[in-house]
Parts: C-alpha cells; sequence; structure tokens
C-alpha cells in the first residue's frame, strides 16, 4: 500500500469553504500529501485563507490558478503569490512560450521551489469543442505541441488529460512531471460511476500512471464521500492509493 509519501494523488479541494477544506486535509493526511486549491477558492479567500491551511497543516500545495495573460501580468501574479510558494502552478500553455518563460523567470527570481506547471488541452474539452475553436489537429496532438512549447520555456511540469500522456511522455521524456485530472474509479460492473460530470476525457488511476503520469488530480470521487462522513472519505483515498499497487 502507498503511504501518503509515496502516493501520487493531488486531492483537489473543491469548495469555497475555508474550514471545510481544512477538515478535509486534515481527515486526508494520513493518505495525501499533496492538495489542489484552484480559481473559486482564491478568489474568495486570497493568498492569506491559504496561507492559514497552510499554517494549519503543512501540506503540498498545487495552486491551481491557470494563468493567462500578458507576460508581465503573469510574471506579476507569479509575484504576488511568491509567499504561498506552492510546489505546482498552473498556467495555460496557450499563453505561448514568452508567457511562460517570465512565469519561470519570476519564480527563480524569488528563489521559489514552484514548478511551473503548464496546461494543455482542459479535459472538459471534447473533439467537437476543439474543432469548434478552430483548433482542427487531434487533441492528443495539439497537447503535445503545447507541451513542447512549455517545456522549452522551462515549464517543470504538464497538466495533460491520461488520453494524451503517453504520447506526451514519449515526446518530453522523463525529465519532467505529467500530471492527469480526468481520473475516475470504476465501480464492480466496470461502468464508470463518474461520468455525470464535466470531465469527458477520463481513464482509471493505475492505468494512467502506467500511461506515464507521475501525478493524478482527483477530486470529487473523494470528497464528495465527506457527504456520507470523514471516514468514507478517507477509505476512498486509501481504495485509490491500493488500486496503484
Amino acid at each position: 500500500m502507498h503511504t501518503n509519501l509515496e502516493s501520487p494523488i493531488i486531492v483537489a479541494l473543491d469548495t469555497q469553504d475555508l474550514a471545510e477544506a481544512q477538515n478535509w486535509i486534515n481527515a486526508l493526511r494520513g493518505e495525501i500529501s499533496y492538495f489542489k486549491l484552484g480559481l473559486e477558492f482564491y478568489l474568495k479567500h486570497g493568498a492569506s485563507g491559504i496561507d492559514s491551511l497552510k499554517r494549519t497543516t503543512d501540506f503540498n500545495l498545487f495552486l491551481d490558478l491557470k494563468l493567462h495573460d500578458i507576460p508581465n501580468t503573469v510574471s506579476g501574479a507569479v509575484q504576488s503569490i511568491a509567499s504561498l510558494n506552492p510546489v505546482f502552478l498552473t498556467v495555460h500553455a496557450s499563453g505561448g512560450r514568452e508567457m511562460i518563460k517570465a512565469a519561470v523567470a519570476e519564480s527563480l527570481r524569488n528563489q521559489l521551489m514552484t514548478q511551473i506547471t503548464a496546461v494543455t488541452v482542459l479535459t472538459s474539452l471534447s473533439k467537437e469543442d476543439t474543432e469548434e475553436l478552430g483548433w482542427q489537429q487531434e487533441i492528443s496532438n495539439i497537447a503535445v505541441n503545447l507541451a513542447k512549447i512549455a517545456q522549452i520555456a522551462g515549464a517543470k511540469a504538464i497538466v495533460t488529460s491520461p488520453k494524451e500522456v503517453r504520447k506526451v511522455r514519449e515526446a518530453l521524456g522523463e525529465n519532467i512531471n505529467l500530471i492527469t485530472p480526468g481520473v475516475r474509479l470504476l465501480d464492480k460492473n466496470n461502468s464508470n460511476i463518474n461520468l455525470v460530470d464535466d470531465q469527458k476525457r477520463v481513464m482509471e488511476p493505475k492505468y494512467a500512471i502506467n500511461e506515464g503520469a507521475n501525478f493524478l488530480v482527483i477530486g470529487r470521487p473523494i470528497t464528495e464521500k465527506a457527504k456520507i462522513s470523514i471516514s468514507a472519505m478517507v477509505d476512498a483515498a486509501k481504495e485509490i492509493n491500493d488500486s496503484l499497487v
């Protein structure tokens, strides 16, 4: 069984409630050491809210802001969250090479250990969605191209769907972290019990790891169990950790 230090799971804390986020972190720290906080939480509580969580219970922060703006603005945004020193900080790869380079340079200037993490194609997008946006290539080719640009610009981690992670790994090599959202457990009948949400390109955890992922972002399959009980939520995290053996 994986311990919390070995677990590749990053739990997405999809809540705007500060106390609830704290309770989830406290309960899961025996199994999980990486937690993701996103735009909704940040806009409501700001850096001070995240800092209060980290002061109460130390954890590895995945700050998922998906920065996407001109290079100077993104550089300033990285500087503004420097005190949080996240392990991962997301930017959109589609922001381009210079934007990513600006984020990386600002992180280095602040002597952060942060890995600037480039998001390729959102897992909520289908082939029809990308074609509507004018992206005529296959999604896997788009993801690989964006990942290559990001790596050249200095990004140390890439977010990509598990459906594209093998091609991205083959293109980028081993010296970069690949992080995959869109990971779901199957029920005993091998039907995906979590497909009725906004994730369209999904895969089971163990398969995503086998395809080349270093980390798995998993939210609702774990945190929704808290509606039953905190122990049910912890059991869900243990189940996924066990499935990776």
